[in-house]
């Protein structure tokens, strides 16, 4: 069992340093949350109006990290050693992590970029390698600078692919002898399911959103095929890979008509996405679903011969929950990554309504070897709860580390099956700020950080019984891997 095992987290999520090395404002900054919320109030907001034209215009004006959870993070910017010497006790082989463009270009049209942020990043890779710790980097997740978004319109304008592959050929070039692996976009399909988040669209009801969305995304699969073209003449042997967040779905019933409900949903929500990636072209069966949601693609001369080139070396995807599918419109339905999903009878859920399945993960992780015969990364993995710090300065969480045990099993079973995983990194190695509601009360570590919704506390670090489980695990692991 020669995978690998590590941990992930995101920059926007973690670093906080908003104003610190040269950084400009990105999207994720301007993300908005009251700290003294109720826990209703931040699901309200969360589940209803997650990001709003009215939002973003009071974040450009206000310099503040007050009420901008993603402006503070975890401070991993100040506390990376540190952070990375907990990573190495664990053991952890691979470590995931982003790469902020706003850090690197502030305003993301530059000709050339902030040497701070490189040496930000080269420092914190150097670090890991230091440690023996593989990198596993992507170039975008949920975040660009902001002012391609306000002078720009966002990754509607194609101009975006020339400033992208500015910034790609900086990361090559100067970063790529640290990095391993690199993911260009992570869950490239949020674009359809939450659009600031994935192409920097307000997703407010209006005709046309949906050309909006999906013309954004052929110029962001027009940037992973010139990330991995570029890759190979500028970082030659590293491979390039392309992500989706996977909504593993079942027919609710054995009624046809359910399975084909399944089928499409599978098609629109998840293949499309890697079948571009991976294949190289649009799949036919998207034909039918423009033409049903009036989208029509705008493409140039060389656009199809370059996503043929650029065709990805490795499919990662983040996995948390399995869905039912069914054309029954009273189904019950209950929480997801992105998505609100119809509930399956026969799973338990999180906190949060996610459902566990860890079967899924196998059935998924079958699934991609069959279709796409690439190695595969488990990108993201993990259980999203509120822990408590005990008198005994510990979080005893069980609930993980069940969690963590079901889940792992399924990647051995899974490459008995022949699936050629090469890697898995657990979301949220470490506490940090949760993407979807904006807290730090939804915790997915193995590592507590001392800090509030509010942005309160001693960013304190304190090994949960989850550290030592894994950590356990991933020593037997890879003395298994050695035998």
């Amino acid at each position: 069992m020669t995978y690998l095992l590590g941990g992930a987290i995101a920059s926007s999520q973690a670093e906080g340093g908003f104003h610190d090395g040269g950084k400009g404002p990105s999207t994720q900054d301007m993300r908005y949350l009251d700290g003294t919320w109720t826990p209703e109030q931040i699901e309200t907001k969360h589940q209803q109006s997650p990001f709003t034209q009215a939002e973003l215009t009071a974040a450009l004006a206000d310099d503040d990290t007050t009420y901008y959870p993603l402006r503070r993070g975890i401070d991993f910017y100040h506390h990376y050693k540190t952070d990375i010497a907990l990573l190495a006790e664990l053991g952890l082989q691979v470590f995931r992590t982003s790469i902020s463009w706003s850090r690197l270009y502030p305003n993301g049209d530059e000709l050339e970029p902030n040497e701070a942020g490189i040496a930000y990043y080269r420092d914190l890779f150097t670090e890991c390698q230091r440690h023996g710790i593989k990198v596993l980097a992507t170039m975008i997740h949920y975040d660009i600078p902001v002012h391609l978004v306000t002078a720009y319109g966002g990754w509607q304008n194609r101009q975006l692919i020339t400033f992208f592959k500015r910034y790609v050929t900086t990361l090559y070039t100067r970063l790529g002898d640290l990095v391993d692996y690199w993911l260009p976009f992570n869950e490239i399909n949020a674009a359809k399911f939450s659009p600031w988040d994935g192409v920097c669209l307000v997703p407010t009801p209006r005709a046309g959103l949906d050309q909006a969305i999906y013309q954004s995304l052929h110029h962001q699969f027009l940037c992973s095929a010139w990330a991995v073209k570029l890759g190979r003449q500028l970082v030659p042997g590293k491979l390039v890979g392309g992500m989706i967040a996977r909504f593993t779905t079942y027919p609710a019933t054995c009624k046809p008509e359910d399975n084909l409900q399944m089928l499409q949903d599978e098609q629109y929500a998840n293949w499309f996405y890697l079948d571009v990636l991976a294949r190289g072209s649009y799949p036919s069966y998207m034909t039918r679903y423009f033409n049903k949601i009036g989208v029509h693609i705008h493409t140039e001369p060389g656009d199809a011969a370059l996503l043929q080139e650029g065709r990805v070396g490795f499919v990662a995807f983040s996995y948390y929950f399995s869905q039912v599918a069914t054309n029954q419109p009273d189904w019950e339905q209950t929480a997801g990554n992105l998505i609100m999903t119809k509930k399956n009878p026969y799973l338990t859920t999180s906190e949060w309504g996610w459902q566990i399945d860890p079967v899924g993960l196998r059935i998924t992780l079958n699934q991609l070897n069959d279709r796409y015969g690439l190695p595969i990364v488990v990108a993201e993995n993990g259980l999203g709860a509120h822990d408590v710090l005990t008198a005994d300065d510990t979080v005893h969480d069980p609930y993980r580390i069940a969690y963590l045990k079901a889940h792992l099993a399924q990647l051995d079973l899974a490459v008995a099956d022949g699936v050629n995983l090469l890697a898995y990194t657990m979301w949220g190695i470490i506490d940090i700020v949760s993407c979807g509601a904006l807290t730090m009360a939804k915790r997915y570590g193995v590592i507590y950080v001392d800090r509030d919704n509010a942005g309160h506390g001693s960013d304190r670090r304190v090994r949960k019984d989850s550290f030592y489980w894994y950590r356990d695990y991933i020593a037997a692991h890879k003395e298994a891997t050695h035998d």
